[in-house]
C-alpha cells in the first residue's frame, strides 16, 4: 500500500486526520483539480525490507566504476595523489567536522590555529608574505585576484591572462569581470608556453595585472621570472596561477617576482570527490593584506602574555558596506584547508619535496616512452613537471574509450578547449603511478596505434 514506507501506524494516521477534522488523507488534496491528480495507483515493485534494500543497492553500486577500480592518467586541475590515513582521521573528529566559521575566537583556538597553520604553510611554499585562511576553489582564488590587483592599481582596468591559463580559470574570470568595466585580453601560446612577445605588445598603461600559470594548462613550465619582469615594467602585478605540488622541486614564485598566487588545493590531502569541494589558495605580498578577499588568521597574545589565535583581518566591507568592497566573498572552505595543513605537516619538507621528485621524474620516464612509440609525438618541447602533451594519429576519443574498457582512464582530449591542437592528448602521471601501469599504458596505446 501506499503508506507501508512510512514509519506511523494506522492508528497514527487516524489520530492525526482527527485532529485536523479530516476524514481521510484525500480531503487534504480537495483543492487541487482532478485532472491534475494521480487517478491510478503507482505501479511499484513489492516492498523489501532494510536489509533486502541494502543489498539491492550494493547490486547496482558494482555497476559504478569508481577511480579506485581504474589507473588514473587525467588531471587537467584535479589530480589522482596519495592521501595518507591520518588526514581522513583528523579531519573526521567531531570539532573540526562541524565547525562553522571562527567568529567566537575564545572558544575556537583549535580551528584557529590550524588555519593560521595552513596560511603559515601556503606563505612557505609560494615565497609570498600573507595567504588567507583558503578560498572556494581555484577558479574562484584567480578571479578574485585579478579583481584585487584592478583595485590595488590606479585606474588600471585591463587585465591580460595567458591562452595557456586553464579553460576553466579563464571562463570563470570573464564571468566575475562582468559589468564591472574590467577588460580581459587573452595573450596567445606558442609551443605550449605563452608568448612572451605578445605580452609585450598587448601590456601598457591600462594594464593592472598579468595572469600566467605555472606549470601551464599544458603542463609546461613558464618564465615566470622574465614575465614578471615584463609586467613590472608596464606598472602591472604578476598573478602566477601554481601547482603546489610542483613547489616541492620548483623556485617559489614569489621569489621569482609575483605580486599575488593562487591556484587550486585539492592535490594537498583532498579526494578526486567527483570535482568538490575543492580549496583555493590564495597568497600575496604583504601591500594587499587590506585588500584580500576572505578572512586572514592572526597570531598574538592575551593579557596576560599567553598565544592565542583572532580572524585578524575581515575587511567589514564584504559584510556590510558592499558597494565598496574589494570582494563579497565572506565564507571559506575551513575543512579543507584544515585537511591541506595535515596533509602538508604529516608529510614535512622531505616528503613534500618527495612526492613531487616522483611525480616529475616518473611524468618524464612516461613522456620518453610515449614519444618513442609509433604514432605517437611529443607534443611540445617544453620543460614540464607532472603533466605533458602528446600527439597521437589517431583521435583522442578513440584511444580513450579503449583504454577504458581495459581499466585505464586516458588523458584528456586538449582538442575540445583548443581546437588547433586535434588529436592532442594531456597525460598527468603522479606518484600513485608505478612503473607496470605506465609501461601497461605504453603498451596499449602503442596497440591502438
Amino acid at each position: 500500500m501506499a503508506w507501508s514506507y512510512l514509519p506511523h501506524t494506522s492508528e497514527d494516521r487516524k489520530s492525526m486526520l482527527e485532529a485536523i477534522g479530516a476524514t481521510s488523507v484525500n480531503e487534504l488534496f480537495v483543492d487541487i483539480p482532478q485532472s491534475l491528480r494521480l487517478n491510478e495507483q503507482l505501479k511499484l515493485p513489492p516492498s523489501l525490507s532494510e536489509p533486502e534494500v541494502v543489498r539491492h543497492l550494493a547490486e547496482l553500486a558494482k555497476a559504478n566504476k569508481g577511480l579506485q577500480d581504474l589507473t588514473c592518467f587525467r588531471g587537467a586541475g584535479a589530480y589522482d595523489h596519495y592521501i595518507p590515513s591520518v588526514v581522513d582521521h583528523i579531519i573526521r573528529r567531531s570539532e573540526f567536522y562541524t565547525a562553522y566559521t571562527q567568529y567566537q575566537p575564545e572558544i575556537s583556538q583549535g580551528y584557529l590555529q590550524a588555519l593560521w597553520e595552513y596560511q603559515s604553510m601556503i606563505c612557505e611554499i609560494t615565497g609570498m608574505e600573507v595567504a588567507n585562511a583558503s578560498m572556494y576553489d581555484g577558479g574562484t582564488a584567480i578571479a578574485e585576484a585579478a579583481m584585487m590587483a584592478v583595485a590595488a592599481s590606479a585606474k588600471r582596468t585591463k587585465v591580460i591572462v595567458a591562452k595557456a591559463v586553464h579553460p576553466h580559470y579563464r571562463a570563470i574570470l570573464a564571468t566575475y569581470v562582468q559589468d564591472q568595466s574590467i577588460t580581459i585580453t587573452v595573450a596567445p601560446q606558442a609551443y605550449g608556453v605563452t608568448d612572451f612577445n605578445s605580452i609585450e605588445t598587448l601590456a601598457d598603461d591600462t594594464t593592472a595585472a598579468v595572469i600566467v600559470q605555472c606549470p601551464n594548462f599544458f603542463g609546461n613550465v613558464e618564465d615566470l621570472r622574465s614575465l614578471g619582469r615584463l609586467a613590472h615594467a608596464k606598472g602591472a602585478y604578476l598573478i602566477a596561477i601554481v601547482d603546489p605540488i610542483s613547489l616541492g622541486v620548483l623556485e617559489a614564485p614569489g621569489k621569482l617576482g609575483a605580486d599575488i598566487v593562487v591556484g587550486e588545493g585539492q592535490s594537498l590531502g583532498l579526494a578526486l570527490a567527483f570535482g568538490g569541494p575543492y580549496l583555493g589558495f590564495f597568497a600575496a605580498a604583504e601591500k594587499f593584506m587590506r585588500k584580500m578577499p576572505g578572512r586572514i588568521v592572526g597570531q598574538t597574545t592575551d593579557n596576560q602574555g599567553n598565544r592565542g589565535f583572532v580572524l585578524t583581518i575581515q575587511a567589514r566591507e564584504q559584510h556590510i558596506r558592499r558597494g565598496k568592497a574589494t570582494s563579497n566573498i565572506c565564507s571559506n572552505e575551513a575543512l579543507c584547508a584544515l585537511a591541506a595543513a595535515i596533509y602538508m605537516s604529516s608529510l614535512g619538507k622531505n616528503g613534500f619535496r618527495e612526492v613531487a621528485y616522483q611525480c616529475l621524474q616518473k611524468a618524464h620516464y612516461a613522456h620518453a616512452a610515449l614519444a618513442a612509440t609509433t604514432g605517437c609525438q611529443s607534443g611540445f618541447g617544453s620543460r614540464f613537471f607532472k603533466e605533458f602533451c602528446i600527439k597521437t594519429d589517431k583521435p583522442v576519443a578513440y584511444i580513450n574509450g579503449k583504454l577504458l574498457e581495459q581499466r585505464i582512464l586516458g588523458g584528456l582530449d586538449i582538442g575540445k578547449y583548443y581546437p588547433e591542437l586535434e588529436n592532442v592528448m594531456l597525460i598527468c602521471v603522479t606518484e600513485k603511478r608505478t612503473k607496470e601501469e605506465i609501461d601497461r599504458l605504453v603498451r596499449e596505446v602503442g596497440a591502438l596505434l
